[in-house]
């Protein structure tokens, strides 16, 4: 990889550095851009190029996002865990639920749990729900850890509401020289299960993520670390929990989306960020991506605060191929960046989404995609031709399973598709926006400013949030909830300045996870008040008289983004004049645009470009 480091002498600025499956995309705030294909082996090198070459080292700060936590997840490339639980539950992590990953498919299996059975540890030890110790704990009965193991996970029996056992297991462990991660910590909410899994997923890439986010540190004079839920936390508290960062680039782009779709007059939206190995789409209500009832990855349910993020394996560098049948599949494996496709003339003989574009016209012939140089459209036809595959099928297939993941977030949530916009970005997301807002009844597409690199912009944008839960024990007797309430926002203030009033640029915001007696899934509201309406909007019934329980508090507290998307995109205004009509190609240095016929585009906020359907505007 040829990187051209920059030496010249430049002001201190700050920068945001997403790395993705293909390219690491680096934003200053000064308004510079640079993609570098990203480096699997080494993640934090590429972070390091990029940086180097767009500011030396004058980098004044890092925002960072990351996809090691969840390639780690996704590869079962993490570290060998042990598991400490209280006698008689050390199979919850295998027992896990009764439903089954696909209803109707016989041969579907689980995901294989990460603790190994012989690693799974149990200690004599028992308190009730209520608090009343059953069996007192015997410390010098803690197990030996077996050797080999590099983390311990211990999650006690109902430690989210009492934790003093599983506090001094925790310590026991600690003294002995293991790592240890305890759920009371990581995830005190209810369902043993998944606290139990969450628990072991954070100590399964502790030393994965640890490792690497420190080899970070000297790059900026501060680095901060993106996680799912669409704020940044510091390099200290990413690498103790790194159970936080299993959406952590897509969710710096779905917070841009927001910003920018506010901007054009659309607080309604749905972010779609198609790069180079994945999609991701999520629902933006006024102006906020919504965030996660349930957060599943790999397989393995986490109980960690995430924007509600759907991906699937569709980029422009997903592979076509013909299976057993002689159906068309597309993804989800990638080219990568090295080979990548077969047009980036790097060695790739397998036919992609971005060979198929190439071909059907939607990428100029001769086009260069940054370091990648121009690409080679006869390499495209010989991919395609070799494997057997048509660039407009290609093209439809992937339209097709990036359609389903659109209606997810939207038509399954409840909510119109006509009354949304569609913000496109990613380096391949402009490029078949139109087509899908079509098939969705969808009236707009926003391509921003600096699409290409829009996560990396997010970042940059996106506050500093902390973010505490504790499960609620007393169900529909809300006796003493505002007390608990008030607490953990205290607590939570406290993590932002510990010790102090976390000042008056801090915002605390506080919720409560509620549902009618007899359900088995709650819905986070702003107080219990609150419950009966979001309940018809998001389930078209409200139950009046059915009494309402509690089962978790939440408290969130927000600090100051280190730049403002007017202040990042500030370079981007402007570069658009008079309007676009379709069929045409658009080029620009971070992304395509396609523009069907039926489609115009017009200048609009922060650089973006509004593409609208003409019939629609014809009627109005």
């Amino acid at each position: 990889m040829d990187v051209v480091l920059s030496v010249a002498s430049v002001p201190a600025v700050r920068i945001g550095a997403d790395s993705g499956g293909t390219f690491t995309d680096v934003v200053g705030t000064d308004g510079r851009t640079l993609k570098v294909p990203s480096t699997p082996d080494d993640p934090g090198r590429a972070v390091r190029l990029g940086s180097e070459a767009l500011a030396g080292t004058a980098v004044m700060l890092l925002a960072h996002g990351t996809t090691v936590a969840t390639n780690a997840v996704l590869e079962r490339r993490g570290a060998r865990v042990a598991l400490v639980s209280t006698a008689g539950f050390a199979d919850v992590i295998e027992i896990a639920r009764q439903d089954r990953p696909s209803l109707y498919d016989v041969w579907a299996d689980r995901p294989e749990p990460i603790v190994a059975r012989a690693d799974r540890l149990e200690v004599q030890e028992r308190i009730a729900a209520d608090g009343t110790v059953l069996v007192e704990l015997d410390l010098q009965k803690v197990p030996s850890v077996p050797a080999g193991v590099e983390s311990v996970a211990v999650c006690l029996l109902h430690a989210d509401l009492h934790p003093q056992h599983e506090v001094l297991v925790a310590d026991a462990l600690a003294a002995r020289g293991h790592d240890v991660s305890a759920s009371h910590r990581i995830a005190p909410e209810f369902r043993e299960y998944e606290r139990a899994v969450t628990t072991v997923l954070n100590a399964y890439l502790r030393p994965v993520c640890g490792t690497y986010l420190q080899g970070l540190a000297t790059i900026g004079d501060e680095v901060v670390v993106m996680t799912s839920s669409g704020g940044s936390v510091d390099l200290a508290t990413a690498a103790d929990l790194p159970v936080l960062l299993l959406l952590s680039g897509p969710a710096g782009g779905a917070r841009a989306a927001a910003e920018v779709a506010v901007a054009c007059g659309w607080p309604d939206a749905v972010s779609f960020d198609m790069g180079g190995t994945s999609t991701d789409v999520c629902l933006i209500r006024g102006g906020v991506p919504e965030p996660a009832a349930a957060q599943v990855v790999g397989g393995f349910p986490v109980r960690a605060p995430a924007l509600g993020i759907h991906t699937i394996g569709a980029g422009g560098g997903s592979i076509a191929r013909l299976d057993d049948g002689g159906a068309l599949v597309v993804g989800p494996e990638s080219a990568g960046a090295r080979p990548g496709p077969a047009c980036y003339g790097h060695g790739g003989t397998s036919p992609t989404v971005t060979d198929a574009d190439l071909v059907e016209g939607r990428i100029p012939v001769g086009a260069a995609f940054g370091q990648m140089g121009r690409l080679d459209v006869e390499a495209s036809r010989a991919a395609l031709d070799s494997a057997g595959v048509d660039a407009a099928g290609v093209i439809a297939v992937v339209n097709a399973g990036m359609e389903r993941a659109l209606r997810s977030v939207s038509v399954a949530q409840g909510v119109d598709p006509a009354g949304l916009a569609l913000v496109a970005f990613g380096g391949a997301g402009p490029l078949h926006a139109c087509e899908l807002a079509e098939s969705l009844g969808m009236p707009t597409v926003i391509v921003p400013g600096a699409a290409g690199v829009l996560s990396a912009v997010g970042l940059l944008t996106a506050p500093g949030r902390r973010e505490l839960v504790q499960s609620w024990p007393g169900g529909s007797d809300l006796t003493g909830l505002d007390a608990a309430i008030d607490a953990l926002a205290a607590a939570a203030s406290a993590l932002v300045e510990p010790g102090s009033d976390p000042g008056s640029d801090a915002v605390l915001t506080t919720s409560v996870d509620c549902r009618y007696r007899g359900q088995s899934h709650e819905l986070r509201v702003a107080s219990v008040e609150a419950f009966g309406q979001e309940h018809l909007r998001r389930n078209g019934t409200i139950r009046p008289d059915d009494p309402v329980e509690v089962v978790a508090i939440r408290a969130v507290v927000e600090t100051p983004a280190p730049a403002s998307i007017e202040e990042v995109l500030a370079d981007w205004e402007g570069r658009w004049s008079g309007a676009v009509l379709g069929p045409t190609v658009v080029e620009r240095e971070d992304c395509t645009i396609w523009v069907p016929a039926g489609w115009r585009g017009e200048p609009g906020p922060l650089g973006s470009l509004v593409l609208r359907r003409v019939e629609v505007e014809e009627v109005e």
